[in-house]
């Protein structure tokens, strides 16, 4: 199929986007990579009236110290940037490891950070460690500014926290806390697929104990799906391959909501889910005693 007839506008600046969004309301939509959008046009499964195409707006291509060590990183940078940055590489690993599971290169050098947040794909690598590193987003319109946690941005189906008019335009991940190690693992059905489970892990070492734990888990419910139950666990009762079996299976029980498909039914997308949450659970806490 064909996208409906629509209006592109080439934003020239940040400014300019920002009225234009707020002149059209939802009948507006903004371009970045086009990797998901242009699909949905040509699908129709979108049909907006007008194109604000911000591929010109440099201004939000960036990578930036943050505070106390985090990351500020431009809403346009490019996931191919994410996957190369050094600096991205020594203060966000998580991160940096999870761009390189992203479709493929030809996909990584369109795709943008901001556009694949916005999309809110539950298959997506990006809005599952944004959660797990508890990064926060910051989002204008031409009637200001707000941020928004990640785990709050994410509300649904392909359904982001963003009103018409609004734009998300830097996301700001903080440091991990000391003694944190991290893990990402998915499963495709070939390398570039969509993977039929993945889960990002942080956890953070004080001495013997487990003082924090993160686990989100991507292509197994709605959108990125956080294992509270499995988190306390591992706070409350430490790290150790009893509670490793026991942390999976509560994860992989309860706490996650997935579809069967032509490629992977419920039962196997769990099975996968306890193996993988094994793994990186592992991972992570070798890495986290590495940095003890």
């Amino acid at each position: 199929m064909k996208p409906a007839p629509v209006d592109y506008v080439a934003a020239g600046s940040l400014d300019e986007a920002l009225s234009l969004l707020a002149e059209h309301g939802s009948d507006a939509k903004p371009l970045a990579g086009g990797q998901s959008l242009i699909p949905l046009l040509n699908f129709r499964l979108a049909r907006p009236t007008v194109l604000v195409d911000l591929n010109g707006l440099g201004e939000l291509s960036y990578v930036r110290a943050g505070d106390g060590g985090g990351l500020s990183i431009g809403a346009m940078t490019r996931h191919s940037t994410l996957e190369r940055n050094p600096q991205v590489a020594a203060a966000a690993p998580l991160l940096n490891a999870a761009a390189a599971f992203i479709a493929h290169p030809q996909i990584r050098n369109r795709g943008t950070l901001g556009g694949t947040l916005a999309h809110a794909d539950p298959a997506a690598e990006l809005p599952v460690v944004s959660v797990a590193l508890e990064a926060r987003f910051r989002i204008v319109s031409a009637g200001g500014e707000r941020w928004a946690p990640a785990a709050e941005f994410f509300v649904g189906l392909l359904t982001a926290d963003l009103q018409p008019g609004e734009l998300l335009v830097e996301v700001a991940v903080p440091p991990m806390p000391p003694g944190s190690g991290w893990s990402f693992h998915e499963l495709a059905r070939r390398t570039g697929d969509y993977a039929h489970a993945g889960v990002a892990v942080v956890l953070t070492r004080t001495g013997s104990a487990c003082s924090r734990a993160r686990l989100v888990y991507l292509s197994l419910g709605d959108g990125p799906m956080r294992a509270r139950q499995a988190e306390q666990l591992l706070e409350t009762q430490g790290v150790s391959e009893s509670t490793i079996d026991e942390a999976a299976e509560l994860a992989a029980a309860s706490e996650i909501e997935p579809s069967g498909d032509i490629h992977a039914s419920r039962a196997y997308k769990r099975h996968l889910a306890r193996v993988l949450t094994r793994r990186a659970l592992t991972e992570a806490w070798q890495r986290a005693g590495e940095l003890a």
